[in-house]
């Protein structure tokens, strides 16, 4: 199993509406991409000071369900779309598990 972990920081003019299109936007992904097995994603808690404003955490059968994933055609639209705009910065790791 591959579990695809990433992480966001908002820029500080992004919107309450912008940030609001990518979790609607990406919520659409699990009925358009089959491989995904668990999709989770959302603002963090604000617990601890520091942390990134948003996550997503996606698990997969394996490599190559994941790169259907990375590169399926939606999934890149919201990339360019929705998050680049208001992105300041990215953190991403896949586990082997």
């Amino acid at each position: 199993m591959i579990r695809h972990i990433v992480l966001f920081t908002w820029t500080d003019d992004a919107t309450d509406e912008q940030k609001a299109a990518v979790a609607e936007a990406l919520g659409t992904l699990p009925g358009l991409i089959p491989q995904l097995r668990s999709y989770t994603f959302g603002q963090d808690a604000g617990i601890n000071q520091g942390n990134h404003d948003f996550a997503v955490v996606a698990d997969f059968d394996g490599v190559d369900d994941y790169l259907v994933y990375r590169d399926h055609p939606e999934h890149q639209a919201i990339i360019a779309e929705r998050i680049k705009p208001i992105v300041a910065s990215r953190a991403a790791v896949q586990l082997s598990l």
